[in-house]
């Protein structure tokens, strides 16, 4: 055999706290997986500050630094961590086929894919100058720093309807951007937003610049894209509520994907259509997109895993 091809029983495609908990647990089960941590090492907790809700660490931990930890727990079982991205699958036939972009090809008795979503950003380079120093891609994860306070969500779906709505529970007064003059939300949703009293919605507006110093975000510079008028918002926080992509380009054709390119897994469990692939973390969960949620799905993969190998 090649020195670039290699044997294992469990790949993990994907870091993260799904795919970090995946290799825990494989680990222990003397899978001795191999990890491709992929283009953002540690997912998305790696451009937040401080992760509050996780339990275990009841004062807070910052998101790098967390994700630092779940990875020397998985590598002191023995997971194999590479710093690469995987290019190419094929699932076609058992073992699989996969290739990375460090030249190796990995011949996989079983898969697991943790390769996570990526929120939608709007692209001002302000809103990168101040990526979680008050500029976050979800409510749930950071609302609570500003508890009584001002901040602006830009959106016009369900998830900016939810996350608005959510966010008027914690702060003083929450404003809706949306470039058009009506949501696109569920009526339901659009019911909600339009009949809580500390939700100001700014129709036919685009976010044009986050404003801060060094502590963090100050302000928002809002434009009506009719009328061509500026105003300036004085908020603490400001959360972008777009959408999330799936990472899944790589799985196309070769794994059930759904209409918005999840993975899609049986109800209750990490498996795929694929006998031996198992999805598990924010690229099969459209719905929580949770660190603790990813986390459970990440054991549930590995211990279908070494379940399937051993039937």
């Amino acid at each position: 055999m090649s020195e670039n091809v290699e044997k294992v029983r469990c790949l993990i495609i994907g870091s993260g706290p799904a795919g970090y908990t995946a290799a825990i647990y494989a680990a222990r089960a003397d899978l001795k997986p191999i990890m491709y941590q992929g283009m953002q090492p540690g997912g998305q907790l790696t451009i937040t500050t401080e992760v509050d809700n996780f339990p275990g660490y009841p004062d807070g931990i910052d998101g790098p630094e967390m994700m630092e930890q779940f990875k020397k727990q998985a590598e002191r079982f023995g997971t194999d961590i590479r710093f690469g991205v995987v290019t190419k699958v094929d699932f076609s036939n058992r073992p699989f086929t996969v290739e990375a972009d460090d030249g190796k090809t990995i011949i996989a008795e079983t898969v697991i894919i943790a390769t996570g979503a990526s929120a939608k950003w709007l692209g001002l380079p302000s809103e990168q100058k101040f990526m979680g120093m008050g500029v976050s891609g979800c409510a749930t994860c950071d609302g609570f720093f500003y508890k009584g306070k001002d901040v602006a969500i830009v959106g016009g779906g369900d998830t900016a309807a939810e996350e608005a709505t959510y966010l008027a529970k914690l702060c003083k007064k929450v404003y809706l951007i949306h470039r058009r003059d009506e949501l696109r939300a569920s009526k339901i949703m659009q019911h909600k937003v339009l009949n809580t009293p500390n939700i100001e919605m700014l129709w036919d507006s685009v976010p044009e610049e986050v404003l801060g110093d060094d502590a963090g975000v100050t302000g928002l510079r809002v434009k009506n894209v009719k009328t061509g008028e500026e105003r300036i918002l004085d908020v603490w926080g400001f959360f972008v509520a777009i959408g999330h992509k799936p990472n899944t380009d790589i799985f196309h054709g070769q794994v059930e994907l759904d209409d918005t390119n999840y993975v899609r897994t049986m109800p209750g469990t990490a498996t795929t259509n694929v006998e031996g692939v198992f999805a598990c973390g924010d690229v099969q969960d459209h719905h929580y997109r949770q660190a603790v949620t990813a986390a459970g799905t990440g054991c549930m993969a590995a211990i279908e895993a070494e379940r399937f190998l051993s039937s």
